[in-house]
């Protein structure tokens, strides 16, 4: 993301057509005619300097605060897919709204607040990510704080109503602690909570990734309509007159996706013939193909938008099918904070060449069983061209449709056989290269046939200098 950019938070996403009307009031008056929307479903847009920001806050009749602040996080949750999408059976809309409703500080960690049984809203991009349970009114808590290496759950689940004193305690005391365990010691210490006891681990269901645009039926007489724009720049002219139909027509909610898209719901069936003839004036198109759509991108990123355009264009060109599978473009290598199926990263060119203009790089990776939820990355090919690129994911997505609907099958059968023609290694974390005791590592004077264990505790990898304990143990395919 383009850090000159200036950000207005959208707690979970939700706004009202009256509270983004005035926001687009207050960026039409700085002269911006587009704003973008941001992966943790706040706005992003430029502004001269934090002068201009003073002058529009004091605009704002919803007393709108604009935060330069890269320190300061939004709140996700998947308010957007509620009526939507399948729900667990107890959550409903007014429950995130309740739970937002409490939140009275800024919050610096991450917080996820999400349902899971959709998968439009990313259940663990964040720092504290609270996953609806089977029990009425109680979350899983996933705790990776910013030190932390993994993740881990909190040993009880955590009652709805109090989910910002949590959170709030958490953020007081988090730089300090180093597991979950001494967390709980130390939140319980401080607060009273109306916890639960954990009866069965959460297990989240694969999903396939959801069409989440044009118009469609919701309940008997009413529908939702999700609309999409392939740049990401959303035009402030027709924002604004939106959200005038929105507010003639008694539609009370906006929602902002992940993806850099945004969901109206509750449009009565009699005002769906003005909101069509409304969009066909205006030349919106609302059918887009899902490979357009199932991209993550940085915001504001010209060549990350080019490339995506060229990779899409060569899946179209070969009829591929792309359907339930999301794909990510990223600057930022070793950072493992995406959440789509595949992602594509931008290496950085060596130190040597940094003046010269040479062509890219790119890894590619995916989720284990092409599930973000699932935490676990695996290195598909590294240092490839662009060229190569179109290839390797036509590759992927052939092998996403063979394994899609086994997966369990896969899993069961792991557990009660041992691989056949696989290698133990080690991988660094952070840039995947990989230790192979059978050669050793000549660059560190490391002798073919040393054993991971015996390398000495100041070892460190020969790529990206990350120390022994960035890496993990992987079974590596045999030739």
């Amino acid at each position: 993301m383009n850090d000159d950019l200036y950000r207005i938070l959208l707690k979970g996403g939700v706004t009202s057509p009256g509270e983004l009307k005035d926001i687009i009031l207050m960026l039409e008056t700085a002269g911006l005619k587009e704003v973008f929307f941001g992966s943790r479903q706040d706005l992003l847009f430029p502004l001269k300097d934090k002068k201009e920001e003073e002058q529009l806050e004091q605009l704002s009749k919803f007393n709108t605060d604009i935060v330069t602040n890269r320190n300061y996080q939004n709140i996700v949750t998947s308010y957007v897919s509620a009526d939507v999408f399948e729900m667990t059976y107890w959550l409903k809309g007014s429950t995130y709204l309740y739970i937002l409703e409490g939140f009275d500080y800024l919050p610096q960690l991450k917080i996820n607040v999400t349902d899971p049984k959709q998968r439009l809203v990313p259940l663990f991009s964040g720092n504290l990510n609270f996953v609806a349970s089977e029990s009425e009114d109680y979350w899983y808590l996933n705790v990776k704080l910013p030190h932390w290496k993994t993740s881990a759950y909190y040993p009880v689940l955590i009652y709805s109503w109090d989910i910002t004193t949590v959170s709030k305690t958490i953020e007081e005391i988090h730089e300090d602690i180093t597991d979950v365990a001494e967390l709980f010691y130390v939140v319980n210490k401080k607060i009273d909570t109306n916890n639960k006891a954990i009866e069965k681990d959460l297990k989240v269901p694969f999903l396939t990734f959801p069409y989440y645009e044009g118009m469609n039926r919701m309940g008997m007489d009413q529908y939702w309509l999700g609309l999409y724009w392939r740049n990401n720049k959303y035009d402030l002219s027709f924002l604004k007159e939106f959200c005038g139909f929105c507010l003639d027509n008694s539609i009370g909610k906006i929602c902002i996706t992940p993806w850099k898209s945004f969901i109206i719901k509750g449009i009565k069936q009699k005002s769906r013939p003005e909101l069509e003839r409304f969009l066909g004036q205006r030349g919106i198109n609302v059918r887009h193909s899902q490979l357009e759509m199932n991209w993550h991108l940085p915001v504001d990123d010209v060549e990350a938008l080019e490339l995506k355009k060229f990779l899409v264009r060569s899946f179209d060109q070969n009829d591929i099918s792309t359907y339930g599978l999301t794909f990510g473009i990223s600057n930022d290598v070793g950072k493992r904070s995406h959440f789509s199926s595949i992602i594509i990263e931008k290496n950085n060119a060596p130190t040597l060449v940094q003046n010269f203009e040479v062509r890219p790089s790119y890894n590619v990776l995916h989720f284990e069983n092409f599930d973000p939820n699932s935490q676990t990355y695996q290195a598909y090919a590294q240092d490839v061209d662009k060229i190569e690129l179109p290839g390797l994911l036509m590759e992927l997505s052939k092998k996403y449709f063979e394994q899609l609907g086994t997966v369990k099958i896969k899993e069961e059968s792991v557990k009660k056989t041992i691989k056949k023609n696989t290698q133990l290694v080690y991988q660094c974390t952070s840039c995947l290269s990989v230790y192979d005791a059978t050669y050793g590592d000549e660059s560190a004077a490391i002798k073919a046939g040393t054993t991971f264990e015996n390398l000495p505790e100041s070892y460190c990898c020969s790529v990206c200098q990350s120390s022994k304990e960035a890496f993990k143990s992987i079974e590596m395919q045999l030739q």
